[in-house]
Formats: structure tokens, C-alpha cells, sequence
């Protein structure tokens, strides 16, 4: 837990620090061609309904013999260095308050097109209007931060790049190349890996903001139903900001003043609260941690 914690937080700065040199690390075209290596020298394999999952098998392989190979080594310090850089290169691959906050201040409209084309990146409705912007913070928050760290967490290295990998392939650029039925079976894969992490993320939601509203939009899209549908994490989302929204221009009127205008509020209240939930996250495993170390 106390490299899941650092690792995280160097995953935070140096994504704010060095997002371009981060973004260009965070390039996972090389496994799109590792996928197309496969299809012309094993016969098409990559077209079979389990091909994607054979294809990322030798990269989590891999990635799971260097994990046990440094564990118990100088007192842990080779697994947490190696465990830092996975999830840092697993994180991501854009930072995503600087995506929100080019939706936010895009000038024009180009501008506008082009930082909204990278909110949406990792999921989300491909309209503009302000309920699925919302939408698409909170599934680039599901994808770009949260399902690594729950994964990494559960599994360390090995399963921050499991995710990474089915993501990328699923709906990254690589997805052009995979085969329908590969990626029909890539995409359930991560439909599992996903599922219990929007449970916690909307869970999150309702402690950091209003709890009951948030739960009965969990409700009401089905939330507490076992299907393998993401649709309660954005109805929640939508609820909650909506919600937020109200009671804050309620405070200014009662306090005499015109609720402050600027653009895009919903999404800037959607970023705080992603904030709020991934600080809820890092409290709970410091106290994890503290009480590890006291026991």
C-alpha cells in the first residue's frame, strides 16, 4: 500500500510537471505492433476471439517475473522504484485537469474541438453538450486514473498493465487494428476490470458530495443491478454536479450576491470532485498504511 501511495503521487507531479515528455513515453503504439507482428507471423491468431488476450499475456508475463524477481530485495526499494515507474507510465496517458481545463479556456472554436476530441479520449459521448462533457470527465477519471490504481493496488505492476493494455487496445488508436471478435472479447474483459472500480468511484462520489441524491441516480440507472453497463457512473455524475450547482447558487442568493458566471461550471465542479474523490482514495490508504505500521 505504501507504494501504491507514492507511486501515485509521482504519477500526479510528474504528470504536471512533464506532460509532454510523460504523454510521449505514454505511447503504447509499440503493442499495436507487437498486435500486427502476430496477425502476419502466427497466421492470423490476433483474429480469434482470444487473441487479444494471448497477445497481452507475454507483456503481463513479463512484467509479473520482474515483479517477483525484486520483491523482498534492499528492503522493498527495487519493487517500490520499479512500481513507480509502471504506474506512472500506466497513468494516464494525458493529465487530465490540463484536458478539462483546455475545454475550459479554448479561445475559439478550433480550440474548443481539439481540447474537447481529448477529454472525450478515453470515453464518453462524441457530443458537446454539457451533460456528456461531464460524462467524459468522469470515464477519463474511471480510465486515466482510478481503474490503474485499484488494479496496481490489487495486483501491483501486472495489473496496472493488464488494464493499461486491454484500454489501449480497446479504445485507444490500436483498436483500428485489432479484430472485431478480438476486441468483442477485449472489450467484456475490461467491462469486468472496470465494473467493481465505478462502483467504488460512485460510492466516492456520494460521501464527497450529496449522498442522496448521488445514490438514488445510482439507483435509477441501474447501479445495483449485476450487469456489466458503466451507465450509473455518468447519471451519478450528472446528478451530483447538478446538484452542487443548485446548492451553490442558492448560497448566493440568500447571501445577496449573483451566482458568479463563468464557462463551463459543470465541468469545473466535476474536476473538484474527481479531485475530492482521489484524495478521499489517497486518505483511506494512508490510514491503511498508518495502521499497518501501529499494528
Amino acid at each position: 500500500m505504501f507504494t501504491t501511495l507514492v507511486a501515485v503521487i509521482a504519477a500526479l507531479v510528474l504528470g504536471h510537471l512533464a506532460p509532454a515528455p510523460m504523454a510521449a513515453l505514454r505511447d503504447w503504439r509499440w503493442f499495436g505492433r507487437w498486435l500486427g507482428w502476430l496477425q502476419v507471423h502466427e497466421g492470423g491468431s490476433n483474429a480469434g476471439r482470444f487473441g487479444l488476450l494471448l497477445a497481452i499475456a507475454p507483456c503481463v508475463l513479463l512484467v509479473a517475473a520482474v515483479q517477483w524477481l525484486l520483491a523482498g530485495h534492499l528492503h522493498g526499494l527495487p519493487s517500490l522504484l520499479f512500481g513507480m515507474a509502471v504506474l506512472a507510465l500506466c497513468w494516464g496517458p494525458r493529465d487530465l485537469d490540463r484536458d478539462v481545463e483546455a475545454v475550459i479556456d479554448a479561445e475559439d472554436a478550433a480550440a474548443h474541438d481539439a481540447a474537447v476530441a481529448q477529454l472525450q479520449s478515453a470515453g464518453g459521448s462524441l457530443r458537446e453538450d454539457v451533460p456528456t462533457l461531464v460524462d467524459a470527465t468522469l470515464y477519463n477519471a474511471l480510465r486515466r486514473w482510478f481503474a490503474p490504481l485499484f488494479w496496481f493496488l490489487l495486483l501491483g505492476p501486472l495489473g496496472a498493465v493488464l488494464y493499461r493494455l486491454l484500454v489501449q487496445s480497446v479504445h485507444g488508436p490500436i483498436a483500428a487494428g485489432v479484430a472485431t471478435e478480438a476486441r468483442r472479447t477485449g472489450a467484456w474483459a475490461l467491462a469486468v476490470l472496470e465494473w467493481p472500480v465505478a462502483q467504488l468511484m460512485t460510492l466516492s462520489m456520494a460521501l464527497v458530495g450529496n449522498f442522496d441524491t448521488v445514490f438514488s441516480a445510482w439507483r435509477r440507472a441501474g447501479g445495483n443491478r449485476w450487469a456489466l453497463d458503466l451507465g450509473f457512473l455518468g447519471e451519478a455524475a450528472r446528478a451530483g454536479v447538478g446538484m452542487e450547482l443548485a446548492e451553490d447558487a442558492a448560497d448566493a442568493r440568500e447571501a445577496g450576491l449573483v451566482p458568479h458566471a463563468e464557462r463551463h461550471p459543470e465541468l469545473r465542479d466535476a474536476m473538484s470532485m474527481v479531485w475530492r474523490m482521489l484524495l478521499l482514495w489517497m486518505a483511506l490508504l494512508a490510514l491503511l498504511i498508518i495502521a499497518g505500521w501501529v499494528g
